[in-house]
């Protein structure tokens, strides 16, 4: 078998393809996420914070004097630390968790079988042997 020819049949499993759709749906969902954070949580958690912004929070590590804004330091050649661009990054990553949590958990509610069927009883063979058994048990 030649190499195009096994890189088709691995291509073409199913395995392949559903990661193949599962990650470019996952770019969109992200990008969707990223809106969120960015227009409609961060304004009112900045508003109760005292309308801070937080992709705004930086540190000079090494630059002169202070800067009224991130893009003002880091047009100026600032090395800076934007840290508050790490809690938007983590904002993000709670949200994306909760919403495939949720996502996920629909889905088992209605995937799961709604009847599962208990143990199926023993052979007559092996119940007899653990009435024995248990007999023995008692008598010791």
């Amino acid at each position: 078998m030649t190499l195009i020819e096994e890189f088709k049949k691995f291509a073409m499993r199913g395995n392949a393809i559903d990661l193949a759709v599962g990650v470019v749906i996952g770019a969109a969902f992200s990008g969707i996420v990223n809106s969120l954070v960015k227009d409609v949580i961060n304004p009112p958690l900045g508003l109760l914070i005292g309308g801070i912004d937080f992709s705004s929070f930086f540190i000079v590590l090494k630059g002169a004097g202070p800067y009224a804004s991130l893009k003002a330091a880091q047009d100026a050649g600032a090395v800076v630390l934007t840290y508050g661009l790490f809690i938007n990054a983590i904002i993000n990553f709670v949200i994306v968790a909760m919403a495939l949590f949720v996502i996920v958990r629909q889905i088992n509610r209605f995937t799961a079988p709604k009847d599962l069927p208990g143990e199926p009883p023993p052979p007559p063979d092996v119940q007899l042997l653990r009435e024995i058994r248990d007999i023995l048990k008692a008598n010791a």
